[in-house]
């Protein structure tokens, strides 16, 4: 039995004549920048994010960087990052020409520590991105508070959080601006790249709405420079085609991860990631257990045509990018064990009993051996 990782064509076959349907529409229209259908996306996520102003791009790595420039966060500055995620959170900073300041996250959660925030801020920082990481929500009301106290802008990235929520309010309506990605492998993606900032604050949108446009809001008035970074409408037609799925799929994939849960429970070597009440709503973008027998049981794995990942296999501040930081594990020794015992089971809302059966038992196998 092959398990992998993700199934898009699974997703798509179960939505088949809509987007079928919706790909068609835009290919006899031939209207593939800009018009109706991108705006009417840019409405329809409103209703996963919250009330506010929703604006497109290229992707979840511009959503960031044309954040950060619209806040005027450049060279001189500081943007405390946490130092387990994908590069693309410190990436921008950089980019923006500011520094990036690395904070560890916690075990349990994967998300920044906000006892190691605390330790990081100086009269130069500006801001702090917090990634709530495989779709675990970050200690939103802690980062809330800080930024508060230290005049901070809280950024979300959400790039794999749609659909998550902490005490009941969508993750990235919290901050001064929040990023998702749509990137095709995320809960909520599209069948090529795609991003999007999400906003409460009318000027700041129509700045990253500029920065996005060639620095124009209308034609041939350039106010500011900017850049080209537009979400296609093709993209936006599949995403406003999966926008009513995204609970369900989310709920099935919180079912999924409650029944690895229960069958992996009784593994004493495994580190179980934890599962969410009503405060913090997880949507599982990745299912992801600890194990110091990682790369053994990945092989293993891998043999019994289960597919697994790595998420991620070497925390930021030890990128051969950041090698000036002359960073060393103890200064991040929650990310330095991360990075060595991580394992991302399968996990989307199409699995099927059997895939999750045969991946439970071959775990339980293996540390039964």
């Amino acid at each position: 039995m092959i398990v992998p990782m993700i199934d898009l064509h699974a997703q798509y076959q179960d939505i088949k004549k809509e987007i079928d349907a919706a790909i068609t529409q835009i290919l006899e229209e031939t209207s593939f920048i800009g018009g109706p259908e991108v705006r009417q996306f840019e409405e329809d996520f409103k209703t996963v994010v919250g009330a506010g102003h929703v604006i497109s791009c290229a992707n979840g790595t511009d959503s960031m960087e044309m954040t950060l420039k619209a806040l005027n966060i450049s060279a001189g500055d500081e943007v405390i990052v946490p130092a387990h995620t994908w590069i693309s959170t410190s990436e921008v900073v950089v980019t923006a020409g500011a520094v990036p300041v690395f904070a560890d996250v916690a075990f349990d959660s994967c998300c920044i520590s906000i006892e190691d925030i605390k330790k990081k801020i100086t009269t130069k920082t500006k801001a702090i991105i917090a990634v709530h990481l495989y779709g675990h929500p970050a200690d939103l009301d802690a980062l809330v508070q800080l930024s508060e106290e230290h005049n901070l802008h809280l950024i979300e990235d959400c790039a794999q959080a749609h659909g998550s929520t902490y005490k009941g309010q969508p993750v990235g309506s919290f901050g001064t601006a929040s990023s998702f990605s749509f990137y095709p492998g995320k809960n909520l993606g599209c069948y090529g790249d795609g991003g999007a900032v999400f906003t409460k604050d009318e000027q700041l949108a129509l700045k990253i709405r500029q920065l996005g446009n060639h620095g124009q809001l209308t034609k041939h008035d350039h106010r500011i420079h900017g850049r080209n970074s537009r979400l296609d409408t093709l993209q936006a037609r599949v995403l406003s085609v999966k926008i009513p799925y995204l609970k369900g799929w989310i709920e099935k994939k919180n079912e999924h991860a409650a029944y690895y849960h229960e069958g992996l429970k009784g593994i004493k070597e495994i580190d179980l990631p934890t599962l969410m009440g009503e405060n913090r709503y997880h949507s599982w973008h990745l299912y992801v257990l600890k194990t110091k027998k990682r790369d053994a049981l990945k092989a293993y794995l891998q043999e019994q045509d289960i597919q697994c990942g790595i998420h991620y296999p070497k925390a930021l501040p030890f990128q051969p990018c950041y090698s000036d930081f002359d960073h060393k594990k103890t200064d991040f020794p929650v990310a330095a064990r991360l990075q060595d015992e991580v394992l991302s089971l399968p996990m989307y809302a199409e699995l099927e009993k059997e895939q999750l059966d045969h991946v439970i038992s071959s775990i339980t196998t293996f540390f039964e051996r």
